[in-house]
């Protein structure tokens, strides 16, 4: 699928979602744990592309989202897995003084905190085959050729999730249908190829997205602390054929996000963010809470997924009490923009403020 040229940023938009099948060129993007089926319905409905991101999901629980989502929706929506990491060096050392600084935040963590099973890899691979959504996305590298071969065969397409231009030439090169271009603005965790480089190479939306266009055929989609029009049609007028929308989604009834979490992206400005490994061991987008900020002065996060099962009962504890100072709140730069309102609102009127706001710029 190359990007084409065209007479303006909004008809290379618009051509890009015609191929889609959807009438905006918005997508949601595919959050593990934070996309329910009623979020995507919502999107979908509004004519964005629904998403769904399956990292901890079994294969029948693959199934299931698709088959809610399409009992309710004619759209279209994407599926995402993580590229699995080398099995992770684990530290015993390490690891009991993580326990012992995560039970000063919450309930005792005991030895076995640090053994979490992931769903099994291929066969979330063959789940996704089976639903055949419009799109299946990939984050942290790429997938396997014969993977992407199978994908060919059966007109899927195959979004890859990127970070440098490096990396977008590797995924074209792999036969990526189109690369998102993750600025280092995005909440929750850094698509980066190499766990180690997510935090080496950060890049902002603003100066990675030109670059990228430049350097590969295929369209650019550009993600990453997007939730208000000026930067939608910011990233149109740079060269992407389309946004993907996170954390400025994540407010809407739709989504379920807690009470706790949601109030506090409403105040969160973007210095008031920050990456961290605290959480699950590879780096993310956080909100700077009181146990982010005590994280970095505690002892060195285990690699994922240990530190995730590690800090799974601080975790549940703080979302029980609501306590927002302990909960994983995941959140980009651009969080205070992340509206109250039904999501296929926040979709369209989105989409008509950058539309006004790309034909101003283009009557001048």
């Amino acid at each position: 699928m190359l990007r084409g040229t065209y007479s303006s940023p909004l008809a290379r938009a618009r051509s890009f979602a015609d191929h889609l099948g959807i009438r905006l060129p918005v997508l949601l993007a595919p959050m593990a744990g934070a996309c329910p089926p009623s979020l995507s319905i919502a999107v979908a409905h509004a004519g964005g592309l629904g998403a769904c991101g399956a990292l901890l999901m079994k294969p029948e629980e693959i199934t299931a989202w698709s088959a809610e989502f399409r009992a309710n929706s004619q759209g279209r929506f994407q599926l995402n897995l993580w590229i699995p990491d080398p099995p992770p060096s684990r530290d015993a050392e390490l690891e009991r003084r993580q326990r012992e600084f995560l039970a000063t935040w919450g309930p005792p963590v005991p030895p076995e905190a640090g053994d979490p099973a992931l769903p099994d890899f291929e066969a979330q691979c063959q789940a996704l085959l089976d639903v055949a959504p419009t799109v299946i996305s990939s984050i942290m590298g790429l997938y396997p050729p014969l993977f992407v071969s199978e994908l060919k065969a059966r007109g899927i397409l195959w979004f890859a999730t990127i970070t440098t231009v490096a990396e977008a030439q590797a995924a074209e090169a792999a036969g990526a249908d189109a690369v998102v271009a993750q600025g280092m603005e995005a909440g929750g965790h850094r698509g980066a190829f190499e766990a180690d480089q997510a935090e080496q190479q950060m890049i902002g939306l603003m100066s990675l997205l030109p670059q990228v266009v430049e350097a590969v055929q295929v369209p650019v989609i550009a993600t990453g602390g997007i939730a208000e029009a000026r930067q939608v049609a910011a990233a149109l007028l740079l060269g992407a054929s389309a946004v993907q929308i996170g954390t400025g989604l994540l407010r809407a009834p739709e989504a379920r996000t807690p009470p706790a979490y949601a109030d506090r992206l409403a105040r969160t400005e973007a210095h008031e963010t920050m990456l961290t490994r605290a959480f699950s061991g590879r780096a993310g987008r956080s909100v700077a809470t009181a146990y982010v900020r005590a994280a970095r002065q505690g002892p060195p996060s285990a690699p994922y997924p240990v530190q995730r099962g590690l800090t799974a009962g601080m975790r549940e504890a703080a979302r029980k009490a609501g306590d927002a100072e302990r909960m994983q709140l995941w959140a980009g730069q651009s969080a205070k923009w992340a509206k109250a309102e039904p999501a296929g609102e926040i979709v369209r009127q989105l989409w008509d403020d950058s539309l006004n706001l790309l034909q101003q710029a283009t009557a001048t």
